[in-house]
């Protein structure tokens, strides 16, 4: 009786959890409306900003500070305002070469501080990359996946019960990258396959060194007819208990030894080379089970996996739609993830990261559909390296901006994704 009593108190809080109104258990609301419905303005054009600031729902009086700044840069404006009625409204001069400006909001309530902060774009369709485009870049990427290709594709696939359900069949694949490497999936298939009647769906991981996180998050594809392979990058089994990943991610992921830094002086050696390779070693996999349409490839994933996704597009001809949340290793040289210290930004380096940075990948792309989404308020992956790669695209495209977002997506956005590939799947519609 105990145990039903503590299962019903488990399911009542989630349900509570999933009411509580934005945001979470906090006194305070601040909201920031442009006078833009979009968030955009052309460079030079001043923006007004609505700015509110409730207190246990009510109108907080009192004096806010703010500062302006460009995109992860220092402020230069500095200022403060008084609310009245708990609101307040802040005129932002107009930015003169395209790109975005942040609003920092701060208010003190006794001894403690409350921030929020919106970012407004100018001209952004305008915003160029700080990264080149190396004149070898795809004579290097031809001749490294002809190399791994002499390497015949082989892998291991075991049932994973834990993560099969009633409508999708899941396995634990160890596919190999070479003949000492290898990355690790989940595989799932719908319960009713068939042969030659499925898309595949490949998603890389978020950045990290950890487990392949809620492999059941996107079931859904699955359950709608398509074939998902969840995959990690650092040959780690994923089902090592979560004490042995922080232990791995603490020796070799710190600041100063993280693996986007690993080999960055050699783009023979850089370690996001074996990532790449894997990319297409995978789309390998998939394509070669019986069960693939022999049509539909597709690569969807956010942050890091958003990256990995316009790679393995650019790498892979088969790959024909592309899906990605605010791609991340994008304009390293310049605002991208991982946000590389300026010291280690030599000219070496940055040569070295031209040849993995996805600004580069993104140009190559013409034939693959790329549904992209992103939002302006995203201080890992910002907005600006999010247009750089938007920009630089001239394949058939579709975006869906959300300006409030920062480093997250929402559940119905990420289903949205599915709803797209699967209304744009080749052989369903007219192209």
């Amino acid at each position: 009786m105990k145990r039903i009593i503590t299962l019903m108190t488990l399911v009542l809080a989630a349900i509570c959890a999933k009411a509580e109104n934005y945001p979470h258990r906090s006194d305070y609301l601040w909201t920031a409306i442009p006078d833009h419905a979009d968030w955009l303005y052309t460079t030079g054009q001043k923006a007004r900003i609505e700015v509110t600031l409730l207190k246990y729902g009510m109108p907080f009086e009192g004096t806010i500070s703010y500062e302006v700044a460009d995109d992860l840069a220092e402020s230069d404006i500095k200022g403060s305002a008084t609310l009245k009625n708990g609101r307040c409204i802040l005129e932002i001069p107009g930015k003169k070469t395209p790109g975005f400006r942040d609003i920092r909001l701060l208010a003190r309530d006794g001894d403690r501080e409350y921030r929020h902060h919106v970012k407004i774009g100018f001209s952004p369709e305008k915003i160029e990359p700080v990264t080149v485009e190396p004149a070898d870049f795809n004579e290097f990427w031809e001749n490294t996946i002809a190399q791994a290709r002499e390497f015949p594709l082989s892998y291991t696939m075991e049932p994973s019960p834990e993560y099969s359900t009633d409508k999708i069949d899941a396995y634990l694949v160890k596919l190999m990258v070479n003949r000492s490497q290898g990355i690790y999936a989940y595989l799932f298939f719908p319960k009713e396959r068939r042969l030659g009647g499925h898309p595949v769906v490949l998603c890389p991981p978020g950045a990290g060194v950890k487990t392949i996180k809620e492999p059941l998050r996107h079931r859904y594809y699955a359950e709608r007819g398509c074939i998902r392979m969840e995959m990690e990058i650092h040959g780690l089994d994923p089902r090592l208990d979560a004490s042995v990943f922080s232990e791995i991610s603490a020796a070799f992921n710190g600041k100063d030894n993280a693996y986007m830094l690993n080999g960055i002086d050699s783009r023979e050696r850089y370690y996001m080379k074996r990532v790449y390779i894997a990319l297409v070693r995978a789309i390998d996999l998939l394509t070669s089970l019986p069960e693939w349409d022999g049509r539909n490839v597709a690569v969807q994933g956010g942050s890091q996996g958003g990256a990995l996704s316009i790679v393995a597009a650019a790498l892979d001809s088969r790959v024909t739609h592309c899906i990605v949340n605010h791609p991340a290793v994008t304009d390293m040289a310049g605002l991208g993830w991982p946000h590389i210290d300026r010291k280690l930004l030599t000219k070496e380096n940055v040569r070295t990261l031209s040849y993995y940075d996805v600004i580069n990948f993104a140009r190559q792309l013409k034939d693959t559909r790329v549904y992209m989404t992103w939002g302006y308020n995203d201080d890992t992956c910002p907005p600006t390296t999010s247009y750089a790669a938007w920009n630089v695209m001239k394949c058939p495209k579709e975006s869906l901006v959300t300006p409030v977002n920062e480093h997250w997506t929402s559940e119905a956005t990420e289903e949205g994704h599915c709803r797209w590939l699967l209304k744009n799947l080749i052989g369903k519609q007219e192209d």
